[in-house]
């Protein structure tokens, strides 16, 4: 005989469960963070920030003085090293984002990114050394071609997809990161930017290409997700070795998961050494621009 247990007892025996777990969370100590990229035809750049307290209230002022000052940086490309100059951008309120770049005073050493090459980077900063490398992948996965095409009939007529045509090589282990631009805006990676071949080894194939999105603003929706006719439109797609696409790829999804009590917790798997936080990435380029119609 089946017995049945009175739904209020069932919540009771819930409920008689639950138990308050208090957390004794420690403030973390700050490490260094590098953003730092290399990229075909453009001169390498490198951002350094000491990491934030998780819980901390986070605004200008304290973005401000996350930048870390006065290391010493020194980037090579196996034949030439070159000792990186601080530089201040100011933007706006009296704030100012800082970077290290190519000195101005030195250029019989600099140098620009070149395809199939290998860049070491070496930071000193507070007493330690921090080392990473990256690789300019030589150019293999390919833009064929790009055109657009009218939304769905139930968005604005005048809304865009933007479409592509991409060849991949025979070969698994062709990674990739893309971009977006329209008109005169800067380049922004998808929501979803990098992607390996396991699925498309050795094809062409074609699919829509989703606008790049500014994580620092509410994510698009509605026509938002379109382009507009007459925009001019660019699609970089860039070739990248295995450790870059690890850390975007994981980067990615930690950052997608913020919010989500059911998600599985993920390491962001970057390349710089002695605990340092981030990466070092190299970007095998290529563009495609057209004009919405």
């Amino acid at each position: 005989m089946k017995k049945c247990i009175p739904l209020a007892l069932l919540s009771l025996l819930f409920f008689s469960c639950e138990k308050d777990i208090d957390f004794n969370l420690k403030e973390a100590v700050p490490v260094l963070v590098v953003d730092a990229q290399i990229e075909n035809g453009s001169a390498p750049t490198v951002v350094l920030n000491k990491s934030l307290d998780y819980f901390g209230a986070i605004n200008p002022q304290v973005l401000y003085n996350s930048f870390v000052h006065n290391a010493e940086v020194i980037m090579s490309n196996g034949v030439t090293s070159h000792t990186f100059k601080e530089y201040s951008v100011p933007v706006g309120n009296g704030f100012s984002v800082y970077y290290y770049g190519i000195d101005s005073a030195s250029l019989g050493t600099a140098f620009i990114g070149e395809f199939n090459k290998q860049y070491s980077l070496t930071i000193k900063s507070e007493g330690k050394v921090y080392t990473a490398g990256t690789t300019i992948p030589a150019l293999t996965k390919t833009i064929d071609s790009v055109w657009t095409k009218p939304a769905p009939p139930d968005v604005d007529t005048s809304r865009r997809i933007f479409m592509g045509r991409v060849t991949d090589p025979p070969g698994l282990g062709n990674y990739i990161r893309y971009f977006t631009k329209k008109n005169g805006e800067r380049f922004l990676p998808g929501f979803n930017s990098a992607y390996n071949d396991q699925v498309v080894d050795g094809t062409t194939y074609q699919g829509q290409i989703d606008p790049g999105v500014d994580r620092n603003l509410p994510f698009p929706d509605g026509d938002d997700r379109f382009f507009s006719r007459g925009d001019t439109l660019s699609f970089k797609l860039s070739n990248i070795d295995k450790a870059t696409y690890d850390f975007w790829n994981t980067w990615e999804f930690n950052q997608q998961s913020i919010g989500n009590p059911f998600s599985q917790p993920g390491k962001v798997l970057g390349n710089i050494s002695d605990g340092a936080l981030g990466a070092f990435c190299g970007y095998a380029s290529q563009v495609k621009t057209i004009v919405a119609r």
